[in-house]
């Protein structure tokens, strides 16, 4: 009698493993999938935006990043109904399929140069059918595993879907170092960037096999046998207000603060180091995935833990720290990686005194905008030279100045030009401008002999640490909020709002903002505000819910 319990055990163990295994290699390959285009958007814009200004370039491509986030949450409702309807598994084949043949067709359009603007409209087409598919996949990934996990262990065993992002996003990484070092940086920015998208036919065709191996999960085969699955799941969950008003909860308690954490401490901190601290990008990518693998395993730890302690305090707590110390987090970085740029800015900070009325918001959808007053051509040579700078009023109808410390340089006002003239004149004020930039200490790019790769690690590491903490219980939270016949559709859609449009939409929003102000830091008020505006929410209003039953 003993042996056969032990056995029973084993086996049980053993498939645990399997749904475990199963649910998250899918999904890391799907994240991969999607990630491939944030960590190569300076590639992107390059060959499927060339036809626009620099600034309006960068801006398209992470608005065409973003655009795979936008659709996201459309994806939830379309394929949460369907998982309600005929299944998980079933669900999460067809959301697996679409990611890979658009990751795939990404790899193969041809460039701005060769159709015009043909190039990003399908561009943003594969991105969008990504989105859609990145909808309907994590909250079937997510409910199959917690559905499948015994008493007590939701929080550990729904963990391992949370290492799934990162992991992919440490794939996709990884990929990316091996293409660039064994083609070299010009083979890889000519052509080869393209092969990192190429090899998803690959990670789809493993994905699909392993997927196939599962079976339903055993909540909704029990609702089926009994015939208590929902017929109408949007319906039940977003036209009864007792439901939708917990789906608010959600989003504005958990996934909202969850999202911009998530995006900070990975992509924008990514970003921030090689857009705006110029470290070179296979540097800036080995930092960032040593950070990942010293972070991923406290998604399972603060899984585990919320079983314990609760999903929500462990959240929360993640969003207060976040809020409170990523001013100094990220001006520790700029201090280690780019020393010389943070002892130029300190030592010679740059100010543009500039009429205000002389000064557009520089961001040109068309790239027809001649931006051409002194202050546009001053604030547009310091952004692209990722310089960053504060702004004072001059009287109505003078010339900007640059100020470096006690330097200042006359700016260049190209409005009575004509084209040529103009592009003559403002090469000659920038090459000026430069001049007294490099004089004062401001570097062209980081020395890669100057960054302290161990700060820099331990920096990003703590920013993981929080990822870490508000994202390894949400799936468990998030599951435990919602009745069966109606889970996947309710769970879905707060999720992929807050991570869809509140995260998703990071990048774009920080840079804009960084591109309007000249302040390299400002952008992360966005996820500041965000984080503790959800505190505030899930502390008042958002209901613990650990262990709660979820076959019913």
């Amino acid at each position: 009698m003993g042996e056969a319990v032990a056995g029973e055990s084993v086996v049980a163990k053993k498939s645990h493993r399997l749904v475990i295994g199963a649910a998250s290699a899918g999904t890391v390959f799907e994240w991969y999938d999607f990630y491939l285009y944030g960590s190569l958007a300076g590639f992107i814009t390059q060959h499927f935006f060339s036809g626009v200004n620099e600034t309006t370039g960068y801006i398209f491509a992470l608005l065409a990043f973003a655009a795979g986030f936008a659709v996201r949450p459309f994806g939830a409702i379309v394929f949460g109904r369907l998982g309600d309807l005929w299944g998980r598994k079933n669900t999460f084949l067809v959301t697996m399929l679409l990611m890979g043949l658009s990751t795939f067709s990404v790899g193969l359009l041809p460039g701005y140069d060769q159709i015009g603007v043909a190039a990003p409209i399908l561009l943003i087409l594969m991105r969008l059918v990504q989105g859609l598919a990145l909808g309907g996949e994590y909250g079937g990934a997510a409910t199959y595993v917690a559905e499948h996990a015994p008493p007590g262990k939701r929080g550990l065993y729904t963990s391992w879907i949370q290492t799934t992002a990162t992991l992919g996003l440490f794939l996709s990484l990884i990929v990316i170092l091996a293409v660039r070092s064994g083609t070299g940086e010009e083979v890889f920015k000519a052509w080869a960037w393209r092969n990192p998208f190429l090899v998803s036919a690959i990670l789809l065709a493993v994905s699909l096999w392993i997927r196939l191996k599962l079976n339903e999960s055993p909540v909704f085969q029990k609702m089926v046998d009994e015939g208590k699955t929902s017929k109408k799941p949007l319906s039940e969950s977003f036209g009864q207000w007792s439901n939708l008003k917990v789906v608010i909860l959600a989003l504005l308690g958990l996934t909202a603060g969850q999202a911009v954490v998530w995006y900070t401490g990975q992509f924008y901190a990514l970003f921030f180091l090689e857009k705006m601290l110029k470290v070179d990008g296979p540097t800036t990518n080995t930092l960032v995935a040593f950070a990942l693998i010293l972070g991923t395993p406290f998604f399972v730890v603060f899984g585990a833990l919320s079983d314990k302690i609760g999903r929500k305090p462990i959240i929360l707590a993640g969003c207060l720290l976040a809020a409170a110390t990523y001013f100094p987090i990220f001006k520790a970085l700029t201090e280690a990686a780019n020393p010389a740029l943070a002892h130029a800015a300190a030592r010679a900070p740059v100010v543009v005194v500039a009429d205000p009325a002389d000064c557009a918001f520089q961001f040109d959808p068309v790239g027809k905008t001649a931006f051409t007053s002194s202050c546009d051509v001053a604030k547009s040579a310091l952004a692209g030279a990722g310089i960053t700078y504060g702004n004072q009023a001059a009287p109505p109808g003078a010339t900007a100045v640059v100020r470096i410390g006690e330097t200042e340089i006359v700016g260049f006002d190209g409005k009575a030009l004509d084209k040529a003239a103009f592009a003559a004149g403002k090469g000659a004020w920038t090459q000026e401008l430069s001049a007294a930039l490099h004089a004062a200490g401001y570097p062209e790019a980081a020395d890669p002999a100057q960054v302290n790769k161990p700060m820099v690690v331990a920096l990003l590491f703590l920013l993981m640490l929080y990822v870490t903490m508000v994202y390894g219980p949400v799936a468990a939270a998030l599951v435990e909020m919602f009745p069966a016949r109606i889970r996947y559709t309710s769970m879905s859609l707060p999720y992929h709002i807050g991570n869809g449009w509140f995260g998703g939409f990071l990048p774009t929003t920080a840079f804009a903002m960084v591109a309007a102000t000249g302040n390299i830091y400002y952008g992360l008020w966005y996820p500041i505000v965000v984080a503790a505006f959800t505190v505030v929410v899930g502390a008042l209003f958002v209901r613990e819910m650990r262990g709660a039953n979820i076959d019913e």
